[in-house]
């Protein structure tokens, strides 16, 4: 979805912070078009007009709450970046606000566009960390984004939506160490984002 500009850049912004606002102060479950259309300073038939149902907007807000803030962070190699990579989105992704942000995201998106645009973030986030170790020189072992995101997140988020029980950094480590042929997941010296 583009980001709209002007008035609708600003019923966006408006919805969207209703739905969390709202959200911390009553539940998820206490939700509705028309309460959230009050807190917005907007009609409920805005809000239809603009999402169809409360499903889509749950929708729309999860997908931009799902957006990362900042870009990864460079612990100087290649193990070492993409092994925080994978447990700060593990830890993001594995919480219950990331889950539910994710089912909502899903849920409110028949047609795929959302679940496209979260791809798109953790791919866009990948290819950040696989440009600085070829910058760095490490290029031989560098994978590429989709290698990436076939060996480490498509696993990872598969044990989040339907295995999560006892789900650690441990195993967000062992998919990188076993992707870039390291011993034991550990070598990258780091675990915090």
């Amino acid at each position: 979805m583009v980001r709209p500009g002007g008035r609708s850049a600003l019923v966006q912004a408006a919805v969207h912070a209703a739905v969390r606002e709202l959200t911390s102060e009553m539940g998820r479950d206490a939700l509705t078009v028309p309460l959230i259309a009050q807190r917005a300073g907007v009609t409920p038939s805005t809000v239809y007009r603009r999402w169809g149902d409360l499903r889509e907007l749950l929708s729309d807000v999860a997908v931009e709450r799902l957006r990362p803030d900042t870009a990864p962070r460079d612990h100087g190699c290649l193990a070492a970046d993409l092994t925080a990579w994978a447990e700060q989105f593990l830890d993001e992704m594995a919480s219950p606000t990331g889950r539910t942000y994710i089912r909502d995201a899903l849920l409110g998106d028949p047609d795929g566009g959302n679940a496209g645009r979260c791809s798109a973030y953790a791919a866009e986030h990948v290819g950040v960390v696989l440009a600085r170790a070829g910058e760095r020189g490490e290029g031989a072992g560098v994978p590429d984004v989709e290698t990436v995101l076939d060996r480490v997140v498509a696993p990872l988020m598969y044990r989040i939506l339907f295995r999560p029980e006892g789900l650690e950094p441990a195993y967000a480590r062992r998919l990188v160490a076993e992707l870039l042929g390291t011993s034991d997941g550990r070598s990258s010296g780091t675990s915090d984002g």
